[in-house]
């Protein structure tokens, strides 16, 4: 038995980690039609078999994949939170820049088109919405007014603008609706224009 194939047996959260980040390289170059399980085991140095037994098949690799790319999500949102003086509004503001600017999922990430899948997947789509009630209600004393939800909406509109038109990189307009979207989470920038 060769070493290496000892180590990774012994070390099985380093294969599943390896299988994520080879699939979602793949995925980021040739879009989640091209991740095969052999490509993915290939690129990870493993058998398909061994693929097979962290994640029990290609949609389980993809969903994995997905759950991987919230998680990310979910820690860059805390980790904003955290950083907001504000409470009120502070989910979504994380949110937007998320969607706008974000690492694991903005429009600058190469996941910004690859999340289309969503739209087209009813297992990625009941992720995304268990992921965003889960969310929703965790924040529901600080971000569950009607002018919030609207914000986050937009953000979402933006986003689908922004994956269907093929643009590179976020452009000036884009950077507008983002400063727009991001006073309307504060109260007492909206009752300043009045």
């Amino acid at each position: 038995m060769p070493a290496s194939a000892y180590t990774r047996a012994k070390q099985p959260e380093q294969v599943r980690r390896a299988l994520l980040d080879h699939a979602a390289s793949i995925a980021m170059d040739h879009g989640v039609s091209g991740v095969t399980v052999q490509a993915v085991a290939a690129a990870a140095g493993v058998t398909k078999g061994g693929l097979f037994h962290h994640f029990g098949s290609k949609q389980a690799l993809i969903e994995g994949l997905f759950a991987d790319l919230l998680a990310r999500v979910d820690a860059e949102i805390d980790t904003a939170i955290e950083a907001d003086p504000r409470l009120h509004g502070s989910f979504t503001r994380a949110y937007v820049n998320a969607v706008f600017t974000g690492k694991a999922f903005g429009f600058a990430t190469p996941w910004a088109a690859l999340s289309m899948v969503v739209v087209t997947d009813p297992s990625l789509r009941r992720l995304w919405n268990d992921w965003l009630k889960a969310r929703l209600k965790r924040h529901r004393a600080t971000d569950g007014t009607p002018d919030l939800r609207i914000v986050r909406l937009a953000a979402d509109g933006a986003w689908l603008s922004y994956v269907t038109t093929g643009q590179i990189r976020m452009s000036a307009d884009f950077r507008a609706v983002h400063d727009r979207l991001i006073s309307q989470t504060r109260p007492l920038a909206r009752s300043r224009r009045r």
